[in-house]
């Protein structure tokens, strides 16, 4: 089996159902000889022709086997028991048709000093284009009015005072005049069921935080069995949360009371959801081992939701098959892409799920059976919005994100939970000025949508590829069309064949080979 079948092979064998077109320069075209140099076919040009139907129906066949296999179980997913119960606890619906005017409550600290749960440099008119963008990610939800609340603080019982709660009734007023108000969306991270409780009481709305709104949207993007499951696991969290009494006194409730029998259902589910991601994260240590068996380097892009990570991936593997959306979590689904470096060096690129600020950890917490893979890659990309306002504070978010990842990760070990090396990526380039592209940081600055600044980063990449997985440059002397030449393209990345000027019947090959390889080319034709 030839390389590029086995990379192929691989990438289909992924349980995420990778996506995967390899671009027109990574097909193996035949070996026309070099100049000055007698054509013959090579040994290994026979060797991929040689039963490649029957490896075509083997793929097939095992894809679809893992593909059934894994969706026979998913079923327990839909039951109207525990829609039931998230719905009284979250305000989410399966049902996202119907059509919604949402009011948004931005609340924020008005004194500075005191902002403890976002930092310094984002406005609150940043956070309410972030709340906006959430409700505009939702079909048919639409905003009917977005509103700035200071506040002395967030942590009040009731959130709003008596003065303000006055105010906002006028407004709730006056826009149910206007059209008619279906929901109102508080955005704050999370807030508790008595928060909720006293202000849906007031407005006589549902009332949402950031949590279950975020909730929403990735239930609508998740379509593959593995991103179904771990939103389904991040939401138990938020609903266990909600229903935790914190006075038991029969004249206040704080929490959200359930019947044994919901408690079971949620146990039920939870358990199955934990067995089933268990089951995900041995499957993809098994393809680790394979891609690293097969010495695939792994490069992971990353970075706040948005960003243009999906943009990049095309941009980097001229995957036409790939579609970049402009809203938030527009990519929930892990996919694999195919790549090459300039030195021919074969890669997969991770396309992963955005990060986001003010929500907890937990929920991402939840995704780590995949981001597990871009936890243990060799190289991870930072992408960047250069263009947003908040730039530097979503850049530190995801710094902090991938930290707790990494270390929740390696079990609480952290000499074991080192990042890879990191590349930081300014993309959005050509809508800012020159001057706002300035920076004493080692970053680059693209356009992956104009596609400008893409050749030195490919170039970082492939060096920091070589250092980290060992690999070096190196060029070797081989008898033309001989079985050397054949173990070569087969098992090293070839980036050039020239004739030899002192010997006519050998070739020099440029190659990208690790220490491990050449060992073995040693072994086998050097003894």
């Amino acid at each position: 089996m030839s390389g590029l079948r086995v990379f192929n092979r691989l990438i289909r064998s992924f349980p995420f159902r990778a996506v995967v077109k390899i671009p027109a320069r990574l097909k193996y075209t035949q070996h026309q000889g070099v100049k000055g140099i007698r054509n013959r076919k090579s040994f290994f040009e026979a060797q991929m022709q040689a039963g490649q139907r029957n490896e075509d129906i083997e793929d097939l066949a095992e894809e679809e086997r893992e593909s059934s296999g894994y969706l026979a179980d998913m079923r327990f997913l839909d039951d109207r028991a525990y829609d039931e119960v998230a719905g009284g606890a979250m305000r989410i619906t399966r049902d996202i048709a119907s059509s919604q005017q949402v009011l948004i409550l931005q609340p924020y600290v008005k004194w500075a000093a005191k902002r403890q749960s976002s930092p310094v440099d984002i406005r609150p008119e940043d956070q309410l284009a972030e709340a906006s963008a959430l409700i505009h990610s939702l079909p048919n939800w639409q905003v009917a009015r977005a509103l700035k609340v200071p506040l002395e603080s967030l942590e009040k019982k009731t959130l709003f005072g008596s003065g303000k709660l006055v105010e906002l009734k006028e407004v709730v007023a006056e826009l149910r005049q206007e059209r008619q108000l279906t929901c109102l969306f508080v955005s704050k991270g999370t807030l508790s069921f008595a928060q909720k409780r006293f202000l849906e009481a007031e407005f006589r709305l549902p009332v949402m935080d950031r949590y279950s709104v975020v909730i929403q949207i990735l239930r609508l993007h998740a379509t593959s069995a593995e991103a179904k499951l771990q939103v389904a696991m991040a939401e138990l969290p938020y609903i266990w949360a909600q229903a935790k009494d914190a006075s038991v006194t029969q004249t206040r409730r704080q929490g959200y009371t359930l019947t044994d029998l919901q408690k079971e259902i949620l146990r039920t589910r939870e358990r199955k959801l934990r067995a089933e991601l268990d089951r995900v994260r041995r499957q993809r240590q098994l393809l680790r081992q394979k891609r690293k068996q097969q010495n695939y380097p792994i490069v992971a892009v990353v970075g706040y939701t948005n960003a243009g990570k999906t943009s990049l991936i095309k941009a980097l593997t001229v995957e036409d098959a790939l579609q970049p959306k402009n809203q938030l979590f527009a990519t929930l689904d892990v996919t694999a892409h195919a790549g090459c470096l300039p030195c021919n060096l074969q890669v997969i690129y991770m396309d992963t799920v955005g990060f986001m600020s003010d929500l907890p950890t937990g929920l991402f917490e939840c995704f780590v059976a995949t981001l597990e893979d871009a936890m243990l890659a060799d190289v991870i990309v930072h992408v960047q919005d250069l263009s947003h306002p908040c730039h530097a504070s979503q850049r530190s978010h995801v710094e902090a994100t991938l930290r707790s990842l990494a270390f929740n990760i390696a079990n609480g070990d952290s000499t074991a939970s080192q990042l890879p090396p990191i590349i930081n990526v300014y993309n959005k380039c050509d809508l800012v000025s020159l001057k706002a592209q300035s920076s004493s940081d080692p970053v680059h600055h693209i356009s992956a949508r104009a596609q400008t600044g893409l050749e030195p980063l490919l170039n970082d990449i492939e060096q920091q590829i070589l250092t980290a997985t060992g690999r070096r440059k190196l060029q070797m002397r081989v008898p033309s069309g001989g079985p050397e030449m054949a173990w070569l393209y087969k098992n090293a990345a070839v980036v050039e064949t020239t004739a030899d000027e002192k010997n006519p019947e050998r070739l020099m090959m440029h190659v990208v080979i690790s220490q491990r390889t050449l060992d073995k080319f040693k072994r086998q034709f050097c003894q």
